[in-house]
């Protein structure tokens, strides 16, 4: 089933356990992340960047996933993962997904306020909920790229005014995360996220926890994140199942084939991921 964010993460608030949120780049991870969440009987959110929808645009994405909804035990939610503009999320918006992120966070305080707060007044008149973030997450993917962040955490007290001055339903927040590959293991700063928590009321976003250690995560969950998004792991997984095909069958050429692959691969890491957000609490 179809379903928005807001529901689910104000339960996994409530009860202390995350959704897992996973980019999806084709219909091959749409197939493996449902596939995921069956077998983990765990709801899940499937999202979009925009890097993603310049290549088949929010339509052939929300009709994959939608798909994928109607013939699913679980609830799914299709979100847009850090939305660039005003734009990008209304199109999101009435292309169907039940879930939209404006990420503003490259802007000044009162621009991100004003960005966050045009897309909130949009969305919630039809009772669809938003994402908002603040801080700046370090690393590169996709058109993000957040390498030269001055600064990498987010100030709680900003945290509070800005939940305040734009009523968005989720925060992503910059405690140490970063997207891309990492070089090292993160190191999440566990003070400047509980301080966060105890000035913050909605449920909060981790961003960029491919590659974080599961501990880490567990120790998030604890202090308020609810939604946990996954997106490199995702396609290295795919990347590589497809790579064992090519390798045993180099003179394969049915995309179904190699397809199958990389569906396998990726539904095995999500499962995984799903069990370590689900046992934080008994979903």
């Amino acid at each position: 089933m179809l379903v928005t964010s807001k529901e689910l993460l104000l339960d996994a608030l409530k009860k202390k356990y995350a959704v897992g949120a996973f980019n999806v780049e084709n219909m091959e991870m749409v197939i493996a992340v449902l596939n995921a969440a069956e077998e983990a009987k765990s709801p899940v959110i499937m999202q979009t960047t925009p890097g993603t929808v310049k290549y088949a645009e929010v339509d052939f994405y929300f009709a994959n996933i939608k798909a994928a909804a109607e013939r699913s035990s679980v609830p799914v939610v299709c979100h847009l993962d850090h939305g660039s503009s005003f734009e990008l999320a209304v199109k999101a918006f009435h292309a169907g997904y039940t879930s939209i992120m404006i990420d503003g966070s490259k802007l000044p305080f009162e621009e991100n306020v004003s960005l966050t707060k045009s897309v909130v007044e949009v969305c919630h008149a039809g009772n669809i909920p938003v994402e908002a973030e603040l801080g700046r997450l370090g690393g590169k993917e996709d058109d993000l790229d957040n390498t030269k962040s001055k600064n990498p955490f987010t100030d709680p007290d900003e945290a509070a005014e800005f939940v305040e001055k734009t009523n968005c339903d989720s925060l992503a927040v910059a405690v140490g995360t970063a997207h891309g590959v990492y070089k090292g293991v993160p190191q999440i700063n566990f003070e400047v996220l509980s301080k966060i928590h105890e000035r913050v009321n909605i449920p909060l976003v981790l961003h960029g926890t491919s590659g974080v250690p599961d501990e880490q995560v567990t120790d998030c969950i604890n202090l308020g994140m609810c939604k946990v998004n996954y997106a490199t792991d995702l396609r290295i997984a795919y990347t590589h199942g497809v790579k064992e095909y090519i390798k045993g069958s180099p003179d394969g050429f049915d995309p179904k084939k190699y397809g199958a692959f990389g569906i396998e691969e990726v539904q095995k890491y999500v499962f995984q991921k799903m069990q370590l957000l689900k046992n934080q609490k008994n979903i």
